[in-house]
């Protein structure tokens, strides 16, 4: 089992910065790959960001790309995502995930994901 525990999440102003953080714990050695998805009211979750643990392959949505970074701290099993310029259309619940092992369905897509965190929400006000 796998636990993961975000946090950072907050009310900014258009052009803010963010750094949401997921805290890993549980058997987290066999990661393969963490990433970052959100949800917004009426709409379904959609994939922001991840990070392929050993290799350090990044993967961006185009809606976050050159906005947003996805890094991680092996000692302290924990992923990052930064979000700079934020928009109100940034504005969801954000989720962190973990995937165990590789599989078809890429990076991606919330069903390569095992392990769902509670979510924090992050707010943009214009």
């Amino acid at each position: 089992q796998v636990q993961l525990v975000e946090s950072g999440g907050g009310l900014v102003q258009a052009g803010g910065s963010l750094r949401l953080s997921c805290a890993a714990s549980g058997r987290t050695f066999n990661t393969y790959r963490m990433g970052w998805f959100r949800q917004a009211p009426g709409k379904e979750r959609e994939f922001v960001a991840a990070l392929t643990w050993r290799a350090g392959t990044t993967y961006y949505a185009e809606s976050v790309k050159g906005r947003f970074t996805i890094f991680k701290d092996n000692a302290e099993n924990t992923v990052y995502l930064q979000m700079n310029s934020l928009k109100p259309e940034d504005t969801a619940v954000y989720y962190c995930a973990d995937q165990r092992t590789p599989n078809s369905r890429g990076a991606t897509s919330s069903w390569a994901y095992d392990y769902w965190g509670q979510g924090t929400q992050v707010t943009v006000s214009s």
